[in-house]
């Protein structure tokens, strides 16, 4: 099955011409005349631009979600080829309104028309996975119907399949191949994929992200109707608003575009390291601009969740980056174990210098940090650094919000507008608010535990047989007896603190 998906990717190169792209090269260009000759049978008079889209719309959902990447990255692809794989963000191609029909009958096992007081048979998106529909609830609420495409999952199975078939060969050819871990990253890629094909989850995400910004001025996230959804259908409340992409409009709405590039970094940090649930497809086809400036997050098939020793490890890099105390972020590769124990703290912190100081200073407009990211990935070549694959969405979505962020604002500064809210973030885990929410968080633990220390104690004494321990654990406990009064004195102390936490 394999062979034969392979074979079709290079028969779909092969006929929209994208071997052009490869010919172009000096080295190679003498060999076009020839391919041409051979290959007279097909159609090359399409802009490369346009059959480049429509070779990625054949390939699948997959390669979809490549074109939506690079659609981001301006700074890195021609924009003839930026304007037109944009079209992938939302305008794929969809499937028809009889089978829409048929799948939602079966999903809810009657007709549409006694699930749906109103449903638009013509979706208003149409994306690699799935596509949207406009529909009214029988109590008159506006609702979008997000419908699974009928036998993607076979797909997907297939194209991951040939995605871990390249990762293997990459560890056995190439000598980074292990460091890299690419059947890894394309694990976690399939897992995230997985969770697309289930809408229950991608409700779950949204309710999730919903709370998380409960009441925020900065994000808008619609409301999932549950009695609505099932697997292959998920409902939920409809949003209105402009597409972030189109800055005119916006402008002419009034909407003030540099505070919106600025707020737009604000969200991502605070759902990476205050909540460690992050957005990870926030390419321009899924975020809306409302009338009142606030964004509104739309398809959260992908997510990404961070540990609390990732966050806090990922907090210290960029902080310490921030600052340009290069020396902290070698450390902190060395003490999170991305790096090797080994390594000479000296001579990373000089590379890493070497690669970050050319950017500071910089507006977003002069910065690429893809070629920042390449740079990188040489340097961690040179000193062994493995890929952390549970880190691969960040990174993807930090691309992402770069295009978006120079596309809104290219005199954006980054670094002073995440700066305040990492000082801040550190604060909170570091300073005296993170001692106060983690006492917080062990106090119901303790109040637990406490009572039951002389009953613990009486039942080791019970068991003992060496006399020693025997006469220390006694000691300990005529200790906790008689200052019992001490644990009244820090329950009482914690239950301030908390309470002066809650009232700051």
């Amino acid at each position: 099955m394999r062979l034969l998906r392979l074979l079709k990717i290079l028969r779909v190169a092969l006929r929209f011409g994208l071997d052009q792209f490869l010919l172009g090269h000096e080295r190679v260009r003498q060999l076009r005349a020839t391919v041409n000759t051979l290959l007279f049978w097909r159609d090359l008079s399409q802009p490369r631009a346009v059959r480049l889209r429509l070779a990625l719309e054949n390939l699948g959902p997959i390669f979809v979600k490549f074109g939506q990447v690079l659609s981001t990255r301006r700074d890195l692809i021609p924009p003839d080829i930026a304007e037109e794989l944009a079209k992938l963000q939302d305008r794929v191609p969809p499937f028809p309104g009889s089978e829409v029909e048929r799948l939602l009958a079966t999903a809810y096992g009657k007709p549409l028309r006694e699930v749906f007081s109103r449903f638009e048979l013509e979706p208003i998106a149409s994306a690699s996975v799935a596509q949207v529909h406009i529909a009214q609830l029988p109590d008159g609420r506006e609702v979008a119907v997000k419908v699974l495409r009928p036998g993607i999952a076979g797909i997907i199975a297939k194209d991951v399949a040939l995605l871990d078939t390249a990762g293997l060969l990459l560890e056995w050819l190439w000598s980074d191949g292990r460091r890299l871990k690419p059947r890894e990253v394309v694990a976690e890629f399939a897992r995230h994929l997985e969770d697309e094909l289930d809408l229950m989850r991608e409700a779950a995400n949204a309710n999730q992200l919903r709370r998380n910004f409960q009441n925020s001025p900065l994000l808008a996230v619609p409301e999932v109707y549950w009695d609505w959804c099932a697997t292959e259908v998920m409902v939920m409340e409809r949003m209105h608003g402009t597409p972030v992409s189109e800055v005119d409009r916006l402008r002419a709405q009034g909407i003030d575009i540099p505070k919106l590039a600025r707020a737009g970094v604000e969200i991502f940090f605070t759902q990476v390291f205050r909540d460690g649930f992050f957005h990870a497809d926030m390419h321009p086809g899924n975020i809306l601009v409302a009338a009142n400036g606030q964004y509104v997050a739309l398809d959260f098939g992908i997510m990404g969740t961070l540990t609390e020793t990732d966050k806090h490890y990922l907090a210290q890099n960029f902080l310490a980056f921030f600052r340009r105390d290069y020396r902290r972020v070698a450390e902190a590769h060395v003490e999170s174990g991305w790096a090797p124990p080994g390594t000479r703290i000296e001579e990373f912190e000089t590379a890493i210098r070497a690669v970050c100081e050319p950017i500071f200073d910089k507006p977003l407009k002069e910065i690429s940090f893809g070629k920042v990211l390449l740079r990188l990935f040489q340097t961690s070549r040179r000193f062994n650094i493995e890929i952390q694959p549970q880190l691969v969405l960040l990174q993807k979505t930090l691309l992402n919000i770069e295009g978006l962020g120079r596309d809104l604002d290219p005199d954006l500064d980054l670094w002073s507008t995440a700066k305040p809210f990492l000082e801040r973030w550190m604060s909170e885990q570091v300073g005296w608010r993170g001692l106060l929410r983690r006492l917080g968080q062990e106090l119901p633990l303790w109040s637990e535990l406490l009572p039951q220390l002389p009953r613990l104690a009486q039942q080791y004494l019970a068991r003992g047989h060496d006399s020693g321990l025997r006469a220390q654990a006694e000691e300990i406990l005529r200790q906790q007896r008689r200052n019992g009064w001490l644990l009244g004195v820090i329950a009482a102390l914690l239950a301030t603190l908390i309470t002066l936490q809650l009232l700051s």
